[in-house]
């Protein structure tokens, strides 16, 4: 099918979105037509990318002066020293703002290279292309940069939207099913704070999506990504709509600082995990109503998608997952800042709970 075109416009930068097959080979035909112009590029790339790939992005803007950075992007590297390292590189080859960097990996890969983007000399441009399906429909938009600290993820960054995002599928055909699920899981996000109707579609058309059968994967993506588009749009630097798309993700955190970023629980697994809680709790408080419960309860069950707690923790790690909770960057007080569910497609924003009711919610799940 030919390749969909989506238009990001904020008050800072407006942007193009393409997802389709082949990209990459039309990479420099893109940039030209979207009048994105520089001399120098630098490749960061995930040293997971196969190399064939990697190929014919160098062909494709074999007209620019090309230099590279491999990274072993994990999230233990996603750190200063990283950032620094890459930065380092840009001023002894010299890049002026007028260059730019290019990002191919995932969800890692590019809030590094969007962070360092936003840094080197107040701003380099911009380009993102990313290689996994949870990148492809949530990090590679929105223009949130970050990298990790010992306290915590993603607790230093800036916001820094990118000039253009290529969204090629031939690279996911690269991925473990496991690494698809994880995509799956934001895609899924999506559609529970936004569109029951697209929720609906999953349900139906799940085993397509993970075979990344056409037209349900580029359907899949595209309309992830118009959901997030509408919500960053109104909200770049997330005063209070944007704040949805955290669904899942206070408890999403805590559980990967808790293992620390080990590969035993990766973050769309760990944002899987974290929809299953905040809906439960969603259901113990009594806001969620009670037939949609049930049905994305079942749909969790019959999909086999990763939602059991106590593969990953014990009783043990309450506290830690708990500390990591309150160091959360949301809460601007003692309080928890939850975003929970009312229904699907209406999220509750700025729900705050005593650390207290969490412990007590999180010991029971720890427990049955």
């Amino acid at each position: 099918m030919r390749a969909i075109k989506l238009t990001i416009k904020t008050k800072t930068k407006q942007y193009p979105i393409f997802i389709g097959s082949n990209l990459v080979s039309k990479l420099s035909k893109i940039i030209s037509h979207h009048s994105i112009k520089f001399e120098k590029c630098l490749l960061l790339i995930d040293n997971n990318i196969p190399k064939s790939m990697i190929k014919k992005i160098k062909k494709s803007i074999k007209n620019k002066n090309i230099f590279i950075y491999y990274l072993n992007a994990n999230e233990k590297n996603k750190n200063q020293n990283t950032a620094n390292s890459i930065l380092e590189m840009l001023l002894t080859k010299n890049f002026t703002r007028y260059d730019c960097l290019i990002s191919i990996g995932g969800g890692i890969t590019g809030d590094i290279g969007s962070f360092v983007s936003s840094l080197f000399k107040r701003g380099l441009k911009f380009i993102n292309i990313p290689t996994t399906l949870l990148s492809q429909v949530d990090s590679s938009l929105g223009g949130k940069t970050g990298v990790n600290t010992k306290f915590g993820k993603n607790l230093i960054g800036t916001f820094y939207q990118p000039d253009l995002v290529i969204s090629d599928v031939d690279f996911l055909k690269t991925l473990s099913k496991r690494e698809l699920i994880c995509g799956y899981g934001e895609i899924l996000k999506h559609s529970l704070i936004s569109n029951k109707n697209f929720f609906n579609f999953l349900k139906k058309n799940f085993s397509s999506i993970i075979s990344l059968k056409s037209p349900f994967i580029e359907k899949s993506i595209y309309e992830s990504c118009k959901i997030k588009k509408l919500i960053v749009e109104r909200d770049e630097k997330e005063s209070n709509l944007r704040k949805i798309l955290n669904f899942g993700h206070t408890f999403a955190h805590a559980y990967e600082a808790s293992l620390n970023y080990s590969k035993k629980l990766n973050h769309g697994e760990a944002v899987l995990l974290g929809m299953n809680s905040a809906i439960k709790f969603s259901n113990e408080k009594k806001l969620i109503k009670k037939n949609d419960y049930i049905t994305i309860k079942k749909y969790f069950e019959n999909s086999k998608l990763p939602i059991d707690i106590k593969k990953y923790f014990s009783l043990n790690d309450l506290n830690k997952i708990i500390s990591f909770m309150i160091k959360d960057k949301k809460n601007n007080s003692n309080d928890i800042n939850l975003i929970l569910l009312k229904k699907i497609g209406k999220p509750i924003i700025n729900k705050k709970y005593k650390k207290q009711q969490i412990k007590k919610f999180l010991k029971k799940e720890l427990s049955n």
